[in-house]
């Protein structure tokens, strides 16, 4: 007879975290839970799921805690480099560092032009969020990016991040050349707008607050700097706010489920296959 001790046939495991086994459960739909997921609430325990919806419990979780529990932002800062090695190239050709796109080949040859576009060059339409116009356009979005992506993909990972910034990235060239399809537009702000987007998504329908319910507010703040600074290109940054909330809505199972830990059905896979062919549709119709 063995005197092995004998292995529970119900033991669960975090929905989260598969590797850990768990007595405890959301009071509310029931999904085992570990005690890092746990929220507590005046009728029990909720999953993070639960704990934003329905219960008026808000889980806010910064992003140096992110980074204690999770690897660093890979893409993030890859996304980062490229920008700042594709601007490198652009001082070398005769780019002033004040602004402006001076003689650039880069500029000319990789912004959203609305004539090239309806030409064929649709590649355009991705390659524009990688050039920019001078250092302080530079480094403004790529502080932005590092702050928003960095904590989104620390959360969320780097498959759900990129595929939200590049939807982004998309929307925001279609939004471009809607409204001003014969300036030639560049800039990774299509890109940041949509990480808003896609952030503010996250914490209304999970009550995450990834970034100290500081996005509502930094997003207001830009949509008003959109606004009454010209030079700016609105349709660039409405689209990517719109594509990057767009993004997280698919990737959250249609807005049903978990952003970060929803799986990636072949649904969710192809919603978002279609949200970047929609945006590049949309381009090269209105360019």
């Amino acid at each position: 007879m063995s005197t092995e001790p004998a292995r529970t046939a119900d033991a669960v495991h975090c929905y989260r975290h598969p590797d850990r086994e768990t007595l405890l459960s959301c009071s509310n739909c029931g999904k085992p839970i570990c005690t890092e997921c746990m929220s507590t609430a005046a009728v029990g325990i909720r999953c993070p799921d639960c704990a934003g919806g329905r219960t008026g419990v808000t889980r806010v979780v910064r992003p140096g805690r992110i980074a204690a529990s999770r690897d660093a932002a890979p893409a993030t800062m890859a996304i980062l480099a490229v920008n700042v090695l594709v601007f490198g190239v652009e001082l070398i050709q005769g780019v002033s560092v004040r602004g402006g796109l001076g003689g650039s080949s880069v500029a000319a040859e990789g912004g959203v032009f609305g004539p090239a576009v309806a030409d064929g060059e649709w590649y355009r339409m991705l390659t524009a969020g990688f050039i920019h116009a001078g250092l302080f356009h530079l480094a403004f979005n790529m502080f932005a990016l590092w702050w928003l992506g960095g904590a989104l993909e620390r959360y969320a990972g780097t498959t759900r991040m990129l595929a939200i910034y590049l939807t982004s990235i998309l929307w925001g060239s279609a939004g471009a050349l809607l409204l001003s399809p014969t300036a030639l537009t560049v800039g990774a702000s299509g890109g940041v707008f949509g990480l808003m987007g896609a952030l503010l998504v996250l914490e209304r329908q999970q009550g995450i607050a990834l970034l100290g319910s500081g996005v509502g507010m930094f997003l207001l703040l830009n949509l008003a700097i959109t606004f009454l600074i010209p030079g700016i290109s609105i349709g660039g940054h409405l689209g990517g706010l719109v594509g990057g909330a767009a993004c997280a809505l698919v990737l959250s199972g249609f807005g049903k489920g978990h952003l970060a830990y929803g799986r990636l059905a072949p649904a969710v896979i192809a919603g978002v296959v279609a949200l970047m062919a929609g945006a590049v549709a949309v381009g090269v119709i209105v360019a």
